[in-house]
């Protein structure tokens, strides 16, 4: 059972993996749970490892005493229940599954994602510092702002806020820009 992380009181089920922000029953904080369906899920017979019955049964690579269910899709090593990671319908050892997760050959693992907004937001933000610099960089972050708006922003769902804020910078830049330089050209 899931608990409140800031009281520690339970969570209903109505309220793990529901889209938007709920109120703790005791608490009253916000909080978001995302959970796998497999946490709901009794574990399968034969789970833990079944023990070898037959002297002629095949054994797993990693723990010998116990039966092999499956046999690796990557390096083709007998593996256990225990052993199994079962990942888009491939059937992968430790050994294999931590390999393509660090040389990151497992496509369906995501293990970080860049923030344009963030990225964005400092662009328009950081060169006010040095002011001519803003000639350059609040185009870009314009750019940044409109090119990345669809892009997933992190692996934990963030509001547009920073995009918002970046393109809203970037506009002011520009248009001090433009008036320096319309002053400029009528002074002469």
């Amino acid at each position: 059972m899931l608990g409140c992380t800031k009281c520690a009181s339970p969570l209903s089920n109505t309220m793990i993996n529901s889209d938007s922000l709920t109120a703790c029953p005791s608490c009253s904080s916000l909080l978001r749970a995302d959970v796998f369906p497999a946490v709901y899920r009794s574990p399968p017979i034969g789970h833990s490892g079944e023990a070898l019955q037959i002297n002629n049964e095949a054994g797993c690579f990693y723990h010998p005493g116990k039966k092999a269910v499956t046999p690796c899709s990557a390096c083709g090593r007998f593996v256990c229940a225990l052993c199994d990671v079962a990942l888009n319908d491939r059937h992968l050892c430790p050994t294999c599954f931590e390999k393509g997760k660090n040389k990151r050959k497992i496509k369906s693992l995501e293990n970080q994602r860049t923030c344009y907004d963030s990225i964005a937001l400092l662009v328009a933000t950081v060169p006010l510092m040095v002011y001519f610099i803003t000639l350059f960089t609040a185009p870009l972050a314009i750019y940044l702002a409109v090119r990345h708006w669809n892009t997933p922003s992190g692996i934990i769902p963030r509001t547009r806020i920073r995009f918002i804020w970046a393109f809203i910078l970037a506009g002011i830049q520009i248009t001090a820009w433009i008036l320096f330089f319309s002053k400029l050209a009528l002074s002469t």
